[in-house]
């Protein structure tokens, strides 16, 4: 009785933990696809870089995403399931905010296979999926902030506060840089109508 007990708080642990490593790492890589469409580069930060560093990161997140789900499968206080892994709102402890995390699964599902199919499904279609990223990661950060007892108070609200900042700042770093380059854009040079409407003398 005493080694279940152990097992299952053990199990709760790093359900909680790992799923806040996904949530920071996911929320890395929102930031810096963010950025990333400024082409923010470097001599020492190309943009391969950049973007090479934005997928691993993915990677890595959805590594832990998959540790989170299996300890969650394990634990049988959330009550989840194989079912309700992939189906949202069927668990059985908070199916509302748990639900939100199982859809952010499913996004992260689609993300996926269309990166995997982008050759079969083309550019276009494969944007429009990868454009699903946020939602993505709103839905995680409302799963998180709701699912558990840490996630409204302490360090989890903690982490939950300083992904949305960074998101934020990044958004507006990038409405910023957006505005400047349109008041720093040269003038559209005349075209052939309009010189052909101006005087010979003038």
């Amino acid at each position: 009785m005493l080694i279940a007990t152990v097992s299952s708080r053990f199990a709760w642990y790093l359900m909680r933990a790992s799923g806040f490593v996904a949530l920071m790492l996911f929320t890395l890589t929102v930031v810096l696809g963010v950025v990333g469409v400024t082409r923010l580069q470097s001599k020492r930060w190309p943009r391969l870089v950049t973007g090479e560093l934005h997928r691993r990161l993915a990677l890595i997140a959805t590594c832990f995403l998959a540790l989170h789900i299996g300890t969650a499968l394990l634990d049988s206080w959330v009550g989840l399931g194989w079912i309700g892994a992939v189906v949202p709102f069927f668990s059985k402890y908070r199916p509302a905010w748990v639900g939100l995390g199982v859809l952010a699964f499913d996004i992260v599902l689609a993300v996926m296979a269309s990166s995997i199919l982008r050759r079969q499904i083309g550019a276009r279609l494969w944007r429009i999926v990868h454009w699903g990223t946020w939602m993505l990661w709103p839905i995680a950060v409302a799963h998180a902030l709701g699912s558990g007892t840490d996630g409204a108070k302490g360090w989890g609200l903690a982490i939950c506060l300083a992904c949305i900042g960074s998101v934020g700042t990044a958004l507006a770093w990038r409405v910023r840089w957006a505005l400047t380059r349109r008041t720093s854009a040269p003038p559209a040079r005349p075209t052939v109508d309009t010189l052909s409407r101006t005087p010979a003398n003038a």
